[in-house]
């Protein structure tokens, strides 16, 4: 305590001191120590601004730079009083007026005007600009750096003492730029209080010279002269050095060290850059006449310089990859990297070693292509993205054979023939066409492997030939369409709602979450593609929901609202877009009786309670019509009652996923409908 006193009393001291050296004569051997310290001093600042990292490390600068301004004024008034009282300034102006000038008058007088330009032009000028704009977009910035400390805080990254301190760090920062933005004028009106000065003491000088001294005019004129230019440049080299120094005060950002580090670092990271600098002076050197003796030391420290920035680089690159091993091997050793292999992906496509070359680029594989417009297809076609595809390798399984999975789990494989063909009869078979007899993995047909040979015949005896990619293709394709609600989820939902609120936003704002939530559109947009309906037209379906919601949440029953909004694509989905024909297997009157006799409505939404006889005698009957309508070459599709179209659904489902069961509200009054059998009991 009593130190930090004494310390206190000491700079009150000397700024008082410093007001009374404009108004009392000091020594002239005071007045010599006093500009080595004014020198000392500006030198320390310079030193300390060069070595901070950001600006409130010097947070005193501009309280420093008003005070050594106007001891450096106290100085120039009391050198002026000495230089025009005693003819005599001290060793120290003496010795920079005679050596620094070299003897003429006119080089100090020419230096001493460089000195006053670069300083008032070129740094002073800079600075004050940069102070300007620093404190200009500081202020402008501090409302949104306050609500960042607010957002943090209430999210818990930091605690309320974290945040007290970067509100207090933004409003030092604040008042920095703002003081140093009036703290250059400072230094701008100590440039011209020197110029001043020195034709003070030159005027003044030689009048006082020849008036009361008895010097001749040019007597007069050399010792006045001497005296003032020593005088303008011992306090112009301080003046100059503050000044440089509040210039890397005000241009300091993104700073992780100080000014060398800084500097070298970053020139550190372009050697090549070195290269051609060196050799474009020593071009200078060749083939101009500038003497070789003076480039080429040059350029071969540049050289050098280059040659061991690079070998550092690169030994600074392998310790990093080195660490960075060391680190990924310290992960997999540590409880917590079991975490990644819990991630599970969407879709997956092994493979044995001898499919390899279908996914090898270099061995002519398009796999990878084929993948692309697959999702490109999935996503016109069911109106979702489809998921990254993950391909890979498997020596688990046999060469030929690949394997699906959804989520980890396998729901397809099949076996290829690479350097054969995937041959379907189209019903009448050709004795001459003969191969390897297997089954077509994406529908289940019979097919053959036959040879290129074979190849030409097949396709003249009309056999439906493919090959092997072709072959995957549209298994994949087959496999993603039959599980595509599985795809969807809540994270999924909500990418594609939020792609369709760039245009409709008004349509999304009053549907979630107001009426419904991600998890309720979820379920209704999985129950359309269970049974293989486009859900591309998105906008429809949350017009519907959003009229909808408000009356019912079960997604069966907003489902089957969906369904009917979209019976202009369902019914070119289903019909023969020739004739607008429909060819159908209608549900007779018994049969949806019982179905609706069967339903219970309970608090968690309704279901179909039927006995088992009742569902096996309805499954058998339409099982019967399913067949024949087959064997006719026909699609079959189910048309009932918009009452009892999801419960007939939920019946058939388990063993006819395949078979479409659509309502009469389901269908455009245009269509024409022919019924090709009836379910019946």
């Amino acid at each position: 305590m009593r130190l930090k006193k004494m310390r206190d009393l000491f700079i009150l001291i000397g700024i008082i001191g410093i007001v009374l050296m404009m108004v009392v004569p000091i020594p002239i051997w005071l007045l010599d120590v006093l500009l080595i310290v004014n020198i000392s001093v500006a030198l320390m600042i310079l030193l300390i601004s060069m070595n901070t990292q950001e600006a409130l490390q010097f947070a005193i600068f501009p309280s420093m730079l008003l005070v050594t301004t106007l001891f450096r004024l106290a100085l120039n008034v009391s050198t002026t009083r000495n230089i025009l009282a005693h003819a005599e300034a001290g060793h120290v102006v003496d010795t920079f007026g005679g050596f620094v000038a070299q003897g003429n008058l006119v080089v100090g007088f020419v230096v001493f005007l460089i000195l006053v330009v670069v300083q008032f032009i070129v740094i002073t000028k800079g600075s004050e600009r940069v102070a300007e704009v620093a404190a200009r977009f500081t202020l402008d910035a501090m409302p949104g750096k306050q609500m960042s400390i607010d957002a943090d805080l209430n999210a818990g990254m930091i605690n309320e003492q974290q945040a007290r301190e970067r509100r207090r760090k933004i409003e030092a920062e604040a008042d920095f730029y703002g003081a140093m933005d009036g703290a250059s004028k400072f230094v701008k009106g100590d440039a011209i209080a020197g110029i001043i000065i020195l034709l003070i003491n030159i005027i003044g000088g030689l009048i006082i010279g020849m008036v009361y001294h008895d010097m001749s005019f040019a007597e007069s004129a050399a010792t006045f002269s001497r005296l003032t230019i020593g005088d303008g440049l011992v306090s112009q080299i301080p003046a100059l050095l503050i000044s440089t120094a509040a210039g890397l005060i005000v241009t300091r950002a993104n700073s992780e060290g100080n000014l060398a580090s800084d500097i070298s670092g970053q020139i550190a990271k372009h050697p090549r850059l070195l290269y051609i600098v060196s050799g474009t002076i020593l071009m200078l050197g060749i083939f101009t006449p500038i003497p070789l003796i003076t480039t080429f030391p040059i350029a071969l420290v540049l050289t050098f310089a280059a040659y061991r920035m690079q070998k550092n680089m690169e030994k600074q690159q392998a310790q990093e990859q080195q660490i960075e091993e060391e680190q990924q091997i310290e992960e997999v050793r540590s409880p917590e990297s079991v975490i990644s292999l819990l991630q599970v992906d969407p879709i997956e496509f092994e493979f044995g070693y001898g499919l390899i070359p279908l996914a090898d680029t270099q061995q002519g594989g398009d796999l990878l292509d084929r993948i692309i417009l697959i999702r490109r297809q999935c996503a016109l076609e069911l109106g979702i993205v489809v998921p990254v595809i993950r391909i890979r390798d498997n020596i688990q399984l046999k060469p030929n054979e690949y394997v699906i999975k959804i989520k980890g789990n396998h729901v397809a494989r099949g076996e290829l023939l690479l350097n054969h063909y995937l041959a379907m009869s189209p019903g009448i078979e050709d004795e001459s066409v003969s191969g390897i007899e297997t089954t077509e993995p994406a529908f289940g047909l019979p097919a053959i492997w036959i040879d290129e040979t074979t190849k030409e015949r097949a396709e003249i005896a009309g056999y439906t030939v493919v090959d092997p990619p072709s072959v995957v293709a549209t298994h994949l394709t087959e496999i993603i369409k039959r599980h595509a609600h599985e795809l969807v989820g809540r994270q999924e939902t909500k990418l594609l709602i939020e792609n369709v609120k760039e245009s409709y936003p008004a349509l999304v704002d009053d549907l979630i979450p107001s009426v419904l939530s991600y998890g309720d559109v979820q379920k209704v947009l999985s129950k359309l593609l269970r049974e293989k309906i486009s859900v591309r037209d998105l906008v429809t379906i949350l017009e519907t929901l959003a009229d909808y919601g408000s009356y019912t949440k079960d997604p069966d029953i907003l489902t089957e609202y969906v369904r009917q909004a979209l019976s202009r694509q369902i019914t070119h989905q289903y019909s023969t877009s020739s004739d607008s024909l429909l060819k159908v297997i209608t549900v007779g009157p018994a049969v949806e009786k019982k179905i609706a006799e069967a339903v219970q409505q309970t608090e968690q939404g309704s279901y179909l309670a039927l006995d088992p006889n009742s569902s096996q005698a309805i499954y058998s009957r339409v099982s019967e019509q399913v067949t024949k309508a087959i064997q006719s070459g026909q699609q079959p599709v189910i048309l009932t009652s918009p009452t009892i179209r999801m419960y007939l659904r939920q019946l058939l489902e388990r063993t006819m996923q395949d078979i479409p069961v659509l309502s009469y509200s389901e269908l455009e009054p245009s269509v024409e409908i022919q019924s090709m059998g009836v379910v019946n009991l």
